[in-house]
């Protein structure tokens, strides 16, 4: 704790400081320009940086085309706009002290030629504010790591899933992908669930995996985000934008295909219906095999959208989406006597008759207004419903001897989310200190109905070793054993209960960027967060009988958030930053018998933002350091002070820490060259658990406590990440319209299995290496036709992802991918 007295006691000396300065007023007037930047339409150009010469000054215009220079002397300047692809342009600017100077800027480019520009360079990193932040601060003034994965490269690298996007965002991993039906994320050591993965602002689903290849953009804000979105993990807050309605005309066309019978056609079509209301359609429909024998998938996809401009200050957006997604459960080669099993990349051992099919559709209304040049309102409402049917053979783990009593599984669900939200940010100056100002509001409410289905395992529990009911026996040793009527013969399940579960959050927050100085500023806010998980509903269809889960719970926190930034050069940042989040926990606590309360986990960091030659180039370093002081585990005594054998009954009484390291590497350094790089680490483990102890009661039961072993990696988290992407599109010359590229993504040493514990009676750990896949492509573009091409994993690399114990999933082959697309 003496790290947040340190830093709260130097914010409150900071905010003293800024509020006597204001009263006191007696710095020198300054003079001012403000501009503005337009395209030859009368569109605002936003992002474009902006430089006096005399003191090389910069900043860059907002989304609204605005800039400001403040704090300057009586004198000429010369004021000069610089975007990588634009020709640069240059004004005389005369400017008085005491007085405001206006300035305009018309780019020669229209509105759509400025996107096509935007796309063809990945711009900097810290100048572009993100969605996720709910406020437009450039990323190099947000005392927090941010990354944007755009359109061209989510285009250059073909990407089709969330996993082939979030390879290339350094400090978030691929921990596993559990029977094939869902990717498990870590990000900073803490797994990403539902409540981290939000699409336009909205939390969202990622069951049936996501469509990726339509997507404008993913951000990824790291670390804590609980103050702008309460009850997430610390890890990270991802964001996927889907692209937008425009007022030209245009239409895409493309076909894409691949090995294992790829096949994925996508048609993209925009345009104005008035001078007010613009349209965009995406449709994509998918069919493919698998590397993996008797595995395949079909998927259909459309994001339909409107713009509609009520007034020059205010816009209306709608959009939704729907996702069919039908794919074979595969849970891989699974593992024998706790070791990966020595089956080959391709053999399957679910039933043939496995199916997992999902449905996503989503709707949302996104409302813009703006005051005035200062202030402006976001408002969001969105609903999401997601439906998964679910049959299959589950924990593919055999014995030493390849023996496996195989059970199924048989299940459905479905999910609908609502979420409500309303932004207000501005700007406003307190004498000569700028503030910028975001508080919002927000809620939602997740409803769950979970199907419980007749047992379809009816071999007798007696006759396995586990002494649980099965559905059959097979050697996984022993491809030949498979060959039996019931892995051909889908058995019956009937529908027995529903269970419904629900949950509601809401809250609010205020958060203040405040610009003490050109050079020193302070972000400062605090959340209060509530949320109700109520009793789950029980009905049961055979006697219409209604039954009730445990009792509510209700979890409270208050979430601040304070960092500081130091600008040593409007190239350069330097920040330090604490924040926190809270987790719920299941359970009674001990020490009250109450419902245990949320833990409470710090983050620090700290980190540095550059950009060198004139924005072409960015690199970013972050440190952070997360510590839960307060991890949920198992009591040591009960209630009335005996040796406690009640797993439900728990304290505040462990610890776990991560720590790591990130860097990023991005820019277009000469004109067609656009790359990505970076590096991260983690550490993340246990520092506290509990000690081994046993425990008998009046019947003879011996229950084992124990916690897991301290300083042991924990598992699905990775050690060491690395990523690397270089495209070069030639401009002119006789190979005018080719494009080259390359891509490397290293994942290093992970823990499969289970975290070992201190008594030794957990199965344990599977260590996995670490492996680099490689990826090359070529493409060519004349007129309105583009092709591009990739081989994948050129070098034929063979490696796994492993959920626990039991869902082994190989990492896929050498592939060749190609999309041939014209556009209109």
């Amino acid at each position: 704790m003496k790290h947040i007295y340190k830093l709260l006691v130097l914010v409150t000396f900071l905010l003293s400081f800024q509020v006597s300065s204001a009263q006191l007023a007696v710095l020198p007037a300054r003079g001012t320009i403000t501009g503005k930047i337009k395209t030859n339409d009368g569109k605002p150009a936003a992002y474009v940086s902006v430089q006096i010469v005399e003191n090389n000054k910069k900043t860059a215009s907002d989304e609204d085309g605005n800039f400001t220079f403040n704090h300057l002397k009586t004198g000429e300047y010369t004021l000069k706009t610089s975007y990588v692809g634009l020709q640069v342009q240059t004004q005389k600017v005369s400017v008085t002290e005491g007085q405001t100077t206006t300035v305009e800027f018309t780019l020669s480019e229209n509105s759509a030629q400025l996107d096509e520009v935007a796309i063809s360079g990945y711009r900097t990193p810290n100048e572009k504010p993100v969605s996720v932040g709910k406020i437009a601060i450039a990323p190099r003034d947000l005392p927090q790591s941010v990354q944007v994965i755009g359109a061209q490269v989510i285009a250059d690298q073909q990407a089709n899933r969330l996993s082939d996007i979030m390879k290339n965002v350094n400090g978030v991993a691929l921990g596993a992908n559990r029977g094939s039906v869902g990717d498990n994320f870590f990000a900073r050591g803490y797994s990403l669930g539902s409540n981290n993965i939000f699409k336009n602002g909205a939390r969202t689903t990622i069951g049936g995996f996501p469509e990726a290849s339509t997507l404008e953009s993913v951000e990824v804000l790291k670390g804590s985000s609980a103050l702008l979105y309460g009850g997430v993990s610390g890890g990270a807050v991802v964001n996927m934008v889907t692209k937008k309605p425009k007022f030209e005309y245009g239409a895409e066309v493309s076909m894409r295909a691949g090995s294992y019978d790829l096949y994925k056609p996508t048609v993209d079509v925009y345009g104005p219906v008035s001078q007010r209301i613009a349209f965009r359609l995406i449709g994509t429909y998918e069919t493919a095999g698998s590397f993996r024998n008797n595995v395949d998938s079909k998927r259909f996809y459309v994001n339909p959208s409107l713009l509609y401009k009520i007034s020059e200050n205010t816009d209306l957006t709608l959009q939704g989406d729907y996702l069919k997604s039908d794919f074979t459960p595969d849970f891989g080669i699974g593992t024998i006597g706790n070791k990966l099993s020595p089956l080959t990349r391709n053999t399957f051992i679910n039933t043939d008759w496995a199916y997992n099919k999902t449905n996503t559709a989503t709707a949302q209304a996104a409302l813009n207004h703006k005051f005035n040049d200062n202030w402006k309102l976001n408002a969001v409402v969105s609903l999401q419903s997601y439906d998964r049917n679910y049959f299959s053979s589950e924990r593919p783990f055999a014995d030493s001897e390849g023996a496996w009593y195989r059970a199924l599984t048989r299940s459905k669900i479905k999910e609908l989310t609502y979420n409500e939200q309303i932004n207000l940010n501005g700007t406003f100056r307190t004498g000569s200190i700028a503030h910028t100002l975001l508080v919002g509001i927000d809620a939602d409410q997740s409803r769950t109905k979970t199907g419980g289905f007749s047992n379809p395992n009816l071999q007798d529990k007696n006759t396995n070793p586990a002494k649980t009911a099965y559905y059959d026996f097979v050697n996984i040793l022993n491809p030949a054993s498979f060959n039996t009527p019931s892995n051909f013969n889908m058995p019956e399940a009937s529908l027995l209960t529903n269970t419904t579960a629900p949950i509601f959050r809401m809250g609010g927050f205020a958060q203040d960027l405040v610009a003490l100085t050109d050079k020193f500023k302070v972000l400062a806010g605090i959340r209060w967060t509530f949320q109700k998980t109520p009793s789950t509903t029980i009905d049961t269809l055979a006697n219409g009988k209604v039954g009730k889960g445990i009792a509510d719970k209700i979890d409270k926190a208050f979430s601040p958030k304070v960092g500081l930034v130091y600008q040593p050069f409007k190239s350069t940042s330097v920040y330090v930053s604490y924040a926190n989040n809270f987790t719920s926990n299941a359970g009674t606590d001990v020490a009250t018998g109450a419902p245990m309360r949320p833990s409470i986990i710090d983050q620090y960091e700290a980190g540095v933002k550059n950009d060198f030659l004139d924005g072409k180039l960015s690199a970013n370093v972050t440190y952070y350091k997360i510590l839960n002081n307060k991890f949920a585990q198992t009591a040591d005594f009960n209630l009335n002070g005996d040796p406690n054998g009640d797993t439900n009954l728990k304290g505040f009484t462990g610890k776990t820490a991560s720590e790591g390291l990130e860097f990023d590497l991005s820019g277009t350094i000469v004109k067609g060259l656009n790359f990505i790089a970076g590096y991260s680490y983690n550490y993340m483990r246990y520092t506290s658990t509990s000690e081994t102890r046993k425990y008998i009661d009046s019947k003879g039961k011996e229950t084992i406590i124990t916690g897991i072993v301290e300083g042991e990696r924990l598992v699905g988290t990775t050690k060491n990440t690395a990523n690397g992407t270089l495209f070069y599109t030639f401009s002119e010359g006789s190979l005018k319209g080719l494009k080259l590229g390359a891509s490397a993504f290293y994942t290093g040493d992970r823990n499969g299995g289970r975290n070992t514990n201190k008594a030794g009676t957990s199965s344990g750990i599977i260590p996995i290496s670490g492996f680099t896949t490689f990826d090359v492509s070529a493409g060519y573009t004349y007129r309105k036709f583009t092709i591009l091409g990739k081989l994948s994993n050129i070098t034929d690399e063979l490696n796994y992802y492993v959920h626990e114990n039991y869902s082994v999933n190989p990492i896929a082959p050498r592939q060749f991918i190609t999309t041939l697309s014209y556009k209109f």
